[in-house]
């Protein structure tokens, strides 16, 4: 099956594109097809063996509109030129003409038409009796060149009509054009009475023109298509943005110049040069020189992030400060850029389940109309026996009715909405999900990479002996080195942050489910756990037994450390909690859903990090194999929509099996494929915001639907002239084509206010695991030091700060008695005085800049 998007031209409103799918889904080979009325779009999924792209498009045609299959706006094309904000523009400027010159004639008709009774002036020759038909003929001639100007009504709705698929220009065309040719018989009886010399009746049809009608209906129509097209332009506008972030051009390195080039032009391995202010034109890997980064385009992380040789950068980010060559790696279709745009146009394109209810009205909805208006015309003629009342009833109902608003009431908020989730870093993958995401009762999250960083890191360093911290950490350094264990290489970062050097060892062994051993200068050493130590015959001092068991009891990993035939201390190891797991644990729990945590660790291990992200036990599911995950997905559904949240490989069954699969920024491709929902960014407080997002869309979208359809079910009965009898109320046929008009309007309008959505702003626990914080705000600190008598003190008490994790820059400075520290917001002064105290002096205060 081969899914393809088409641009469908002649769509007025939601008939026609009820109309569109219908002819669409009747092709033999089609699965499915959804038409969006905003966009003017239709995507099809079909077998491309029974079928192909010209026999939709001849389907379409048939059906009386015009289809042409839709480039992606990222395939070598000038991303403004391709952008649906032009066509929309386009659109608003055309009606903006012919608005202009139909209110350009219209003053005059108007004057001549209800001068007279306002008192103001007209010309001699077209008042009185005598000056009737002139009179007449006069508007006649002013009311055809705006009829022409908007001939489009006329002329799709006919066409509607003969095809037998009516539509709202077939409303318009009807009722302007009933009120059109009544003026011209109108005429002709005034050309009859006064060649009779009757003048009773050259008044009375004086009376009865309806040329003003004609031409006012069509003019305000065109006001409110007007308003109309403003307002869906601001529609695309998060979209348009998207497209406008790859730079035009991009200065790249040929024959060893640097040539700037247009960015559709790079190719993969090209080197391309990025200078402070530029963006990043296209995705690749840093050859040489250091960036800090803003990606909050794509992201919506606020915070510049720092890139070095090695490290990948994406398209379409911001260079804030430095310089740096890079080889390209994905050009054109492929970047990160084109990936995000592709996922919203075609989500965007998609239709929610909520839309259904809209669509089996909207196919039925203009014959019913045109039946009601029928039968009111012919019900009030007979009941009073006159033609005009009649008239004026009947085309009120014609045109008072609106199925534009049914049309637009869900596409609006769903361009709006997963526009303004794109610029917050979080991508629904169709209208589907986004409706199924509200309506969660469930969320499942995976531990590893998603509630934790997913890298183990060496969370507490202790030493038998007070001091020989140090020792400890170059022993475990130096056997970690030639282990290829996850644990190794959180030892390897602790020990190089600290500026220790992993020597080597002799006689290297690993001893499966134990650890290590080997020979350090002639000294046998070891590390692992327990039971290693109980093997090798070492005892293990009681302080450092009880500090094992409460590091193991908190999710972390003891690793003992041994040294000429007895333990010299411990290293715990953990894969830290992120910073905001907490604080997105506790928000979803605040908006109704429960939270489950499912993980392959041990039920101790799973329990202590639930324990700090506020998960209760009875909603953690540990010792859990990866293809086991899908089904306790599966169990968990039987309570309602559940969500799975997720980032690896042995994730990705699981979250198809959810009712919304969710991956993060990191994950793999896997796990991003099987996903409804990607959230740019490694975190999980992305999860509350599509949650916040798509119960905002969803509440606009049933606002839309409720207006829409009860501005019809009060606006018709209002415009048959049902409170006719008890209040003398029956509109005139100009304020039901305003009313009309400014229905569609007032939904886009009301889709618009998501443009303002804010994300929740959640506060980080930091401090979860005693250690820093990776990416989060850096704070200054003055620390306040008594016994610092000179330069060696100075050194010790800046390298001691410098190799704890989270410190950017530590300066002491002996005549102030003071260290200037810039560290991670998660660096807390507990952490700041234990460092300085451990070194040999006193902290008398900490001050936070």
């Amino acid at each position: 099956m081969e899914t393809r998007q088409f641009n469908v031209t002649g769509m007025s409103c939601a008939a026609c594109s009820s109309r569109v799918e219908k002819a669409v889904c009747a092709l033999r080979g089609v699965s499915a097809a959804e038409v969006n009325l905003l966009t003017n779009s239709l995507k099809a999924t079909f077998d491309e063996g029974v079928l192909g792209v010209e026999d939709i498009e001849r389907a379409v045609e048939d059906a009386g509109y015009g289809a042409s299959e839709k480039g992606f706006a990222g395939r070598g094309r000038t991303a403004a030129a391709t952008a649906p904000e032009a066509d929309a523009e386009a659109a608003a400027e055309a009606v903006r003409v012919r608005l202009i010159w139909s209110f350009a004639l219209l003053a005059p008709l108007m004057w001549l038409s209800m001068g007279p009774m306002a008192g103001l002036p007209v010309p001699v020759m077209l008042t009185g009796a005598q000056g009737a038909p002139m009179m007449a003929f006069t508007q006649f001639l002013l009311t055809l060149p705006i009829v022409l100007l908007n001939r489009r009504y006329f002329t799709g709705g006919l066409r509607a009509l003969v095809n037998r698929a009516p539509n709202m220009d077939s409303l318009i065309a009807v009722g302007s054009g009933t009120a059109l040719l009544f003026g011209v018989y109108v005429i002709y009886r005034l050309l009859a009475a006064q060649a009779a010399g009757d003048e009773a009746a050259l008044h009375h049809f004086a009376h009865s023109l309806y040329f003003e009608g004609a031409a006012t209906i069509v003019t305000l129509i065109s006001l409110g298509k007007f308003f109309e097209a403003r307002a869906k332009r601001r529609t695309t506008e998060a979209v348009t943005a998207l497209m406008k972030l790859a730079p035009p051009t991009a200065l790249v390195v040929r024959d060893g110049a640097e040539v700037r080039i247009g960015t559709d032009e790079v190719a993969s391995g090209d080197i391309v040069v990025v200078k402070t202010g530029e963006t990043v034109p296209v995705d690749g890997v840093i050859l040489e020189g250091t960036a800090l980064l803003n990606e909050s385009a794509l992201t919506g992380e606020s915070l510049p992030v720092t890139r070095g040789p090695g490290e990948a950068v994406t398209g379409a980010t911001l260079l804030a400060a430095g310089a740096f060559r890079m080889r390209a790696t994905r050009v054109g279709d492929d970047t990160v850029l084109a990936g995000i745009i592709r996922l919203v146009e075609e989500a965007t394109a998609s239709k929610a389940p909520v839309a259904r209810l809209a669509d089996k009205v909207s196919g039925v909805f203009v014959p019913v109309v045109m039946t009601i208006a029928l039968v009111t015309g012919l019900v009030w003629y007979w009941i009073g026996g006159d033609l005009e009342f009649a008239l004026n009833a009947a085309v009120s109902v014609l045109v008072i009715s609106c199925p534009c608003a049914l049309g637009l009431a869900t596409p609006t908020a769903v361009m709006v909405g997963m526009g303004r989730g794109a610029s917050l870093g979080v991508l629904f993958k169709s209208a589907e999900a986004l409706e199924v995401f509200s309506g969660l009762r469930t969320v499942v999250f995976d531990k590893t990479g998603t509630l934790t960083e997913g890298r183990p890191v060496v969370t507490k360093v202790a030493a038998a002996v007070p001091g020989l911290e140090t020792v400890v950490m170059l022993v475990a350094a130096a056997l970690e080195k030639p282990s290829e264990h996850p644990l190794a290489q959180a030892v390897l970062a602790e020990a190089e942050a600290r500026g220790l050097p992993a020597q080597e060892v002799d006689e290297f062994e690993q001893i499966p489910g134990g650890g290590l051993r080997g020979l350090m200068s002639g000294t046998p050493v070891a590390a692992g756990n327990a039971r290693l130590m109980e093997t090798l015959g070492l005892e293990v001092p009681e302080a450092l037994s009880a500090l094992a068991l409460a590091e193991a009891s908190q999710g972390a990993t003891p690793l003992f450390i041994a040294s000429a035939g007895s333990v010299i201390g411990i290293i715990a190891v953990a894969d830290r909690v992120r910073p905001e797991s907490r604080a997105a644990v506790s928000a979803l729990r605040g908006r109704g859903l429960r939270v489950v945590m499912l993980t392959g660790d041990n039920r101790r291990t799973a329990e202590a990090v639930g324990a700090r992200l506020g998960i209760a036990p009875e909603d953690i599911v540990a010792d859990v194999r990866p293809a086991e995950k899908a089904s306790h997905v599966k169990a968990l559904q039987a309570d309602g929509p559940c969500a799975m949240v997720g980032d690896g490989v042995n994730d990705a069954p699981a979250l198809a099996q959810a009712d919304a699969g969710v991956a993060v920024g990191g994950g793999t491709d896997a796990a991003r494929a099987s996903a409804d929902v990607v959230l740019m960014r490694d975190s999980p407080e992305g999860v509350v915001g599509a949650v916040d997002l798509s119960r905002a869309v969803m509440r606009n979208i049933r606002q839309n639907l409720f207006w829409a359809f009860a501005y019809n079910v009060i606006g018709i009965p209002i415009a048959a002239g049902v409170l006719y009898p008890m209040f003398g109320l029956l509109l005139n046929p100009m304020i039901a084509a305003a009313a009309m008009s400014m229905s569609s309007v007032s939904v886009v309008t009301n889709a618009l206010r998501l443009r303002f959505f804010k994300a929740p702003v959640l506060v980080s626990d930091s401090g979860t695991d005693g250690a820093s914080t990776t990416g989060s705000s850096m704070m200054e600190k003055v620390i306040h030091i008594e016994g610092m008598h000179c330069g060696h003190c100075t050194a010790a008490v800046e390298k001691a700060l410098r190799a704890l994790p989270g410190v950017e820059s530590a300066v002491a400075d002996l005549e102030k008695k003071e260290a200037r520290v810039k560290a991670a917001a998660g660096v807390s002064d507990v952490m700041l005085s234990a460092v300085v105290t451990g070194v040999g002096f006193k902290v008398t205060g900490i001050d936070t800049l």
